[in-house]
């Protein structure tokens, strides 16, 4: 597949290695040559201001794959198809495809002035998607199926591939890995008081139940995960948080515990492990590299995988202190406090970040795999839903 365009960018090589996968899986054929273009043989799309052929899908581009800088977009949605979409230029397609997709798969807009939530995140309220109402749905591969569809139409001698193959990958936060259980006594002593203080005895009788071995933890399910994992035939991944420095948000189990240890080294001689880099680590970067170290040295595997702890990062400091901490796939795209697609995608795939050159110049960078997550128990359950109506929402 050619792709004709007067500019050549970094921002639209970014998009189309991205799309490729879900078109032609190969290349794409970049040119600038009006010759070379009109003589090709196969699929052809014009991402130029003007038509070339007549045998050709026309996207006219707006302006927003070749700029280094990053600014407001003046953004208007209408349908197409059915589903909203942007960027609207004219030409023989309905928009821009490509900006709109990267404007969503970049997070371009956690790059811009925005509102943070009470734990300091992007807030999903100042999302695109969620003001727009398509936050529940993976946008992006919608786009990208249906100008696949086009292709096809056009083009129906030189057919594009059918590579697309639903995974389920389950994953596990293990923030605290026991309620009660082989936790130090004062820990234990002092929730017990707050529980009295609270006047919540039965809450206080859990607590010596389980420290006594008549009643099982409340968060020791991992056998009954286990018995999941294996009827289901799945591939999880175990996040642990391996915090040195307990606080008001990392409230795990001693990575000097030896049932956590022991517990870590289970799972991930069974199942792939990965680091939850504590709250702390967010405000004191070198903590992750020790946090990745321990992680290492106990599960006796080499750690590339991470989920940041409530869902806390930044762009693009945080991807950047993974990628020197020799992180290559995070499992954070998603938000802490409503379900859906951040990314307005369903698959995973190569992020980005920018690096400032210059004061509005900015320059791209690859960063880790971005592995989208889409449903959060947590997100569910302030909401009192029934099984049967979170069956539906996950569905």
């Amino acid at each position: 597949m050619i792709l004709f365009t007067n500019n050549k960018s970094s921002r639209l090589d970014y998009i189309l290695e991205f799309a490729r996968n879900f078109l032609t899986g190969k290349q794409f054929v970049v040119s600038s040559d009006v010759a070379e273009y009109r003589n090709y043989i196969g699929q052809k799309i014009n991402y130029s201001p003007e038509r070339i052929a007549d045998n050709e899908i026309w996207i006219k581009p707006c302006s927003l794959l070749f700029k280094k800088e990053i600014s407001e977009q003046n953004i208007e949605c209408f349908e197409v198809n059915g589903y909203k979409a942007f960027f609207k230029t004219g030409g023989g397609y309905p928009f821009d495809i490509f900006a709109a997709s990267f404007y969503l798969l970049s997070r371009y807009e956690e790059y811009l002035t925005h509102q943070k939530d009470e734990y300091g995140r992007y807030s999903h309220t100042n999302s695109l998607a969620y003001t727009e109402g398509f936050l529940n749905l993976p946008l992006v591969n919608i786009w990208i199926k249906d100008l696949k569809q086009v292709i096809n139409a056009q083009f129906p001698n030189f057919p594009t591939s059918n590579n697309q193959l639903f995974t389920f990958i389950p994953t596990y936060d293990i923030d605290e890995a026991w309620a009660y259980k082989n936790k130090v006594w004062w820990r234990n002593t002092g929730g017990a008081l707050r529980d009295v203080l609270k006047g919540d005895l039965k809450r206080v009788a859990t607590r010596l139940n389980v420290i006594r071995g008549k009643l099982q933890d409340p968060y020791d399910t991992y056998e009954w995960l286990d018995t999941l994992n294996e009827k289901y035939n799945l591939n999880p991944v175990y996040f642990f948080l391996a915090a040195n420095k307990k606080g008001k948000f990392d409230k795990n189990i001693s990575p000097a515990n030896f049932q956590w240890q022991k517990l870590v080294k289970r799972h991930s001689e069974k199942y792939a492990a990965g680091i939850h880099p504590s709250w702390r680590s967010g405000d004191e970067p070198e903590l992750l590299k020790s946090e990745i170290t321990i992680l290492e040295m106990i599960s006796e595997r080499k750690i590339v995988g991470s989920r940041q702890h409530y869902i806390r990062f930044a762009f693009p400091e945080t991807y950047r202190k993974l990628l020197e901490a020799g992180i290559t796939e995070d499992y954070s795209m998603g938000y802490g406090s409503i379900n859906g697609f951040r990314a307005s995608v369903a698959t995973h795939f190569i992020g980005m970040i920018w690096k400032r050159k210059k004061k509005h110049l900015y320059s791209l960078i690859l960063s880790v795999s971005w592995m989208p997550i889409h449903i959060m128990n947590i997100s569910l359950l302030p909401n009192k839903l029934t099984k049967n109506l979170c069956t539906i929402i996950i569905q």
